[in-house]
């Protein structure tokens, strides 16, 4: 009987393990063995050269500023979309009506395509739009996409504008499992209606935060359409990111090998950096007694 059930769930979970294979295993193996070759994407022979991309990556200046602009994003990109998600999610869920059809609406943009937004953006923001005649007409003469500081935080608020109402969905879905009862229970404990959000709903909202933030984490390690289409990387390397990175080694430079060295360094990053904040996120949360 117990190896009759081995095989049937090695039979029910062969499909994710092929998927797993394929696509994940496969190409790790494949941009392993490219990371300790000189291929240049294009000639049909290569030579080996051990772990000097790997090494030649470490010393990039582009790389550096690649690995600290991630967490640049990271400061100005999570807690802005975090308190829009929930203002939004805390917003709808106080609706008696058309619930839903306001939900649908702030997730549109997450189904929106990165490179039309990024163009409209780019649009608005160049130096003769309305937009920055307005700004002119009033003294202010700001270089939105010239500026490292101001370039970051125009591609941080698009990505916020696109990935609030998918996390408002999430927070709304912890929302709407709050019994009603416990805030009943805690007006007559004596809770006032400016303390039930800290006391109550923001401690039961916890799993839903915490799935929200590791998400919005991950995001920076993985952005590219919209520093592509307006910056371009700029200005300097100030908004240069791992993904911007590889693709200008890969297909820019045509130096493949070098480039798979790079994104097997942005993968380490990204699990480590990952890791650290679900152990901090773990920590917060039980510290405060929330899990």
């Amino acid at each position: 009987m117990d190896q009759r059930n081995n095989k049937l769930g090695w039979l029910f979970t062969s499909p994710y393990l092929i998927y797993a294979v394929i696509f994940f295993f496969g190409p790790l193996i494949w941009s392993f063995f490219l990371s300790i070759t000189d291929w240049d994407l294009i000639a049909p022979t290569f030579n080996f050269v051990g772990f000097a991309n790997f090494m030649d990556a470490l010393q990039d200046s582009s790389v550096h500023a690649a690995f600290w602009n991630t967490y640049k994003f990271m400061m100005i990109f999570v807690p802005l979309v975090t308190v829009l998600a929930i203002g939004v999610a805390v917003l709808v869920h106080g609706l008696n009506r058309f619930k839903s059809l306001f939900l649908i609406g702030f997730f549109l943009p997450y189904l929106s395509s990165g490179v039309v937004s990024a163009l409209i953006v780019k649009g608005l923001l160049s130096y003769t739009s309305p937009v920055n005649v307005s700004l002119r007409s009033v003294g202010l003469d700001i270089n939105w996409l010239g500026s490292p500081f101001s370039a970051l935080c125009v591609v941080g608020a698009i990505l916020a504008w696109k990935f609030t109402g998918y996390y408002a969905l999430i927070i709304t879905s912890g929302l709407e499992s709050i019994d009603k009862e416990v805030y009943e229970a805690a007006a007559i404990d004596g809770v006032k209606d400016s303390q039930r959000f800290w006391r109550i709903t923001l401690p039961l909202l916890y799993p839903s935060l915490y799935t929200t933030l590791i998400l919005a984490f991950g995001v920076t390690f993985g952005i590219f359409t919209e520093v592509y289409q307006l910056t371009g990387g700029g200005p300097g390397h100030a908004t240069n990111t791992w993904q911007m990175e590889i693709f200008k080694q890969a297909f820019q430079n045509m130096q493949v090998g070098y480039a798979s060295a790079v994104a097997l360094l942005a993968s380490v990053a990204t699990f480590i950096s990952i890791f650290v904040i679900r152990k901090i996120l773990e920590m917060w949360g039980k510290r405060n007694g929330w899990v």
